[in-house]
């Protein structure tokens, strides 16, 4: 039975500001992509054929980094799987620390900081695949 004290534990603080950000912040988010979506079209590619296959054959934007991943070397395809388990058991490896709701809370700043950089490895292995990958997938610009 829980009683009084502890029963205070088990909600989650926070500031009724912060969801006010996270709101305008998803609106400002929609927006740009609405707009982004005006001037940019959408990079699909036209019926495949098998007979005439286009050089180079590229996967959708957003696999674009596996793609250049894989083509560095059949083993760093364990990277891939290796960041899918991590951030799939991420959840019990930060059960201990005190649960806030706030902007990169100081508690988590090693979670904060590796996944930035994971993003920004992503994000640079996509803009390689995506604008520097030519004929027979070599680089070129």
């Amino acid at each position: 039975m829980i009683d009084e004290k502890n029963k205070k534990d088990l909600y989650i603080k926070s500031n009724p500001y912060f969801f006010k950000i996270i709101g305008i912040s998803a609106f400002i988010l929609i927006i740009f992509i609405l707009t982004a979506s005006i001037f940019f079209d959408a990079p699909l590619e036209e019926k495949a054929e098998p007979y005439n296959a286009p050089n180079p054959s590229k996967s959708a934007w957003f696999l674009l980094w596996t793609q250049e991943l894989a083509s560095y070397g059949s083993y760093y395809v364990y990277i891939i799987i290796f960041l899918f388990i991590f951030y799939m058991l991420l959840p019990f490896f930060i059960k201990k620390l005190p649960v806030q709701a706030k902007w990169f809370n100081t508690a988590y700043k090693w979670i904060n900081i590796l996944s930035i950089i994971i993003f920004l490895a992503i994000l640079t292995l996509t803009i390689i695949a995506y604008f520097f990958r030519k004929e027979y997938w070599l680089l070129g610009f």
